[in-house]
């Protein structure tokens, strides 16, 4: 079984990913500093959303059904996007619809079974015709480079997962005070070579 798939394992990805994309997005949020002009796009929303980003990504997780490698794809998609798209940097007004669209595109990238948009709209809180528009946004926005190749999928496991252990160190040592294994590991090496053929297809 996947390390991913553990009952503790997905709650502190989740929490992890909630903090570090509000890092992101309070810094790159107008005003703070001084930023070069940031366009407007679909994502943008007239105010910052009442649901906390973690709140958020939690109800993702709970409703959305997706395998838990979904969540590390949609982060190197976001990733991605901000790479592609200077000018539409991550920041409060628009990372839930970001959030949203990154988690519905890793599903139906990766997944065999998934939701249509209507229901991911539902989820986010949004119209099915907004979750369409955002999806084709989404997919020009990443030049449709749609595909993680193990190695890079690897690696951001790995960065995930260093970065956690940096975060809450205590979380990292066994009962016994002996520092742990590390628990975010994504696939244990016999469903290393399985998941490697499917992610390079």
């Amino acid at each position: 079984m996947s390390d991913l798939e553990s009952p503790d394992a997905m709650p502190r990805l989740i929490a992890f990913l909630s903090l570090l994309l509000q890092k992101v997005a309070e810094s790159n949020d107008p005003g703070r500093r001084i930023h070069p002009p940031q366009r407007i796009s679909v994502f943008h929303g007239l105010t910052r959303p009442a649901i906390s980003i973690q709140s958020y990504l939690e109800r993702i997780f709970k409703y959305a059904n997706c395998s838990p490698s979904c969540f590390v794809v949609a982060y190197v998609y976001l990733e991605r996007f901000a790479q592609q798209q200077p000018a539409l940097p991550i920041n409060s007004l628009n990372v839930h619809r970001l959030l949203i669209t990154s988690v519905m595109v890793a599903a139906k990238f990766l997944d065999d079974i998934y939701y249509n948009n209507a229901y991911y709209a539902k989820v986010g809180g949004i119209s099915t015709v907004e979750m369409n528009f955002l999806e084709v946004d989404f997919l020009f926005g990443l030049g449709f480079n749609l595909n993680v190749t193990p190695t890079a999928f690897h690696t951001y496991c790995s960065y995930l997962q260093r970065e956690m252990l940096q975060q809450s160190p205590l979380a990292a040592m066994e009962d016994d005070g002996r520092p742990q294994k590390l628990r975010l590991i994504c696939f244990n090496e016999d469903e290393a070579s399985h998941q490697k053929q499917e992610l390079a297809v």
